[in-house]
């Protein structure tokens, strides 16, 4: 049974989650790396418990607030052209923070995973265990895209 971190890897390199892992995380206010964690759970037939979500929600807004959304508008802002600011300098700083916000993300992960119970049987269907997390995540939860997120991820 793999990890967090190389079972994210492995879902990620599929285009369709990717999209709808970017809608969850931008257009819906949904925490990426949470959703993820919520999918693994599931598939690797762990069960959190409410107490599970409400520190594994915490935790990842405490990597959230102040990590990965800062270093992610710090990439974010590098993207676009900027005077005075030589295009190969700018470049080289942005992939920088990019790798910085990697390394954020793979950390907040392992965190999560510290936080999940042991496997406790079979794999569970994934649909629940997202709407579980992005409900003690936000007031809205966007069912219709975590139904995507769902059905695209791997089998």
């Amino acid at each position: 049974m793999s990890g967090l971190w190389d079972w994210s890897l492995r879902v990620w390199a599929v285009d369709a989650v990717q999209t709808a892992g970017l809608d969850l995380q931008d257009a819906q206010g949904q925490s990426l790396p949470l959703i993820l964690w919520a999918a693994w759970c599931a598939e690797t037939g762990r069960s959190p418990d409410a107490d599970d979500i409400e520190a594994a929600c915490d935790t990842a807004r405490i990597w959230q607030e102040t990590t990965v959304a800062p270093l992610r508008a710090v990439r974010r802002t590098l993207k676009s052209r900027m005077p005075d600011f030589a295009d190969a300098d700018r470049e080289a700083l942005r992939a920088q923070v990019k790798a910085v916000e990697l390394d954020a993300e793979r950390r907040l992960l392992a965190a999560l995973e510290a936080l999940a119970p042991a496997p406790s049987g079979a794999a569970k269907p994934v649909l629940p265990a997202l709407i579980a997390v992005a409900r003690e995540w936000s007031p809205i939860t966007p069912r219709r895209s975590l139904e995507l997120f769902a059905e695209r991820l791997p089998a």
